[in-house]
């Protein structure tokens, strides 16, 4: 039977479609932060009982999970110190790549002022890794410890779902992501009927007092917020077409803030707009995992021994790489 124009065009497009859901997703790895409240570079902090840092537990499960690449965002400044450890182990195991998040990056015409010392924040260093990714990805922070369901569900979800119209966020709940030694930035996550977000909204102070959750505003005021309320990890599904969309945000944030220099350009913002100016959804994959991540100096010791009990458990092995 000799195909007609049209059925050709639908057979491509099937393919296409079909192509695209059997493509192994990536991981960007956001490990360019400062770590200024940390105070070292604790990215690459040995936690685990043969010398794992957090993002060798993330790398592991995302490699079970599915996932084809790893993207590395870091600082040129100690770009031979962090190969050095994970180019060994990681070596035919999966992919890898490393993207640089300087200040200058996208800035187009705009002078940076002086007093700006670091980068321009999360969602800015997800466009620094323009060039190095085409398929769907998930984003995750170095620092946090976010469990073999989340990869799991996450690489199901680039694999299956995600297109230009859908992105998604693993929803935790914020009292299982609280620090005991000082206050934490969260995404705090409105979610509607259909299980989709609603609004996020950065809260950069949050902490409990006394029996309650609280976040704190720059006047000083505070409000309370339920210990179930779901909230970002900056563990996020996207679509490559975020690069535009983040592009032309980065640009319009420049114009409102390039004279501030402690703003940031934050992954909120863009996912905020992508629901805002009706360009499509967020959906969000529930978890009830306990995260645990190191936001403190003071953090180390309860890091070490949930990943030592985990180990107990039989969740992970005594050694990732042996």
């Amino acid at each position: 039977m000799i195909k007609l124009g049209a059925d050709i065009f639908r057979e491509i497009v099937d393919n296409y479609k079909t192509n695209i859901r059997k493509m192994q997703p990536t991981l960007l790895i956001l490990a360019a932060g400062m770590a200024s409240r940390y105070g070292s570079l604790k990215q690459i902090q040995e936690f685990g009982p043969s010398g794992e840092t957090i993002i060798d537990y993330s790398i592991y499960d995302a490699i079970n999970a599915g996932f084809g690449k790893i993207v590395f965002i870091i600082r040129e400044n100690f770009a031979s110190e962090f190969k050095e450890i994970f180019e060994p182990k990681l070596k035919g195991r999966i992919k890898t790549d490393y993207v640089y998040q300087e200040m200058g990056a996208f800035v187009g015409g705009h002078q940076i002022p002086a007093e700006r010392t670091k980068p321009w924040g999360t969602a800015h260093a997800i466009l620094c890794a323009k060039d190095a990714i085409n398929e769907p990805f998930a984003v995750i922070n170095a620092d946090d410890f976010y469990g073999t369901d989340s990869f799991v569900k996450m690489a199901a979800f680039l694999k299956n779902e995600c297109k230009p119209e859908l992105y998604s966020v693993v929803g935790y709940q914020l009292g299982k992501t609280i620090s005991e030694h000082g206050s934490v930035s969260r995404g705090v996550c409105s979610v509607n009927e259909a299980g989709n977000l609603a609004a996020i909204n950065e809260r950069t102070k949050i902490y409990k007092e006394n029996d309650q959750i609280v976040y704190e505003e720059a006047d000083g005021s505070k409000h309370p917020l339920p210990a179930d309320t779901p909230v970002s990890m900056n563990f996020w599904g996207f679509d490559p077409s975020v690069f535009q969309l983040s592009q032309t945000l980065f640009n319009e944030f420049l114009e409102k803030n390039i004279s501030n220099p402690k703003s940031e350009f934050f992954i909120p913002i863009v996912a905020d707009e992508f629901i805002r100016r009706n360009i499509g959804q967020v959906k969000v994959l529930p978890t009830s995992a306990q995260w645990f991540g190191v936001t403190y100096k003071e953090d180390a010791p309860g890091v070490q021994a949930s990943l030592n009990e985990l180990v107990k458990k039989g969740e992970y092995p005594d050694n990732l790489w042996k």
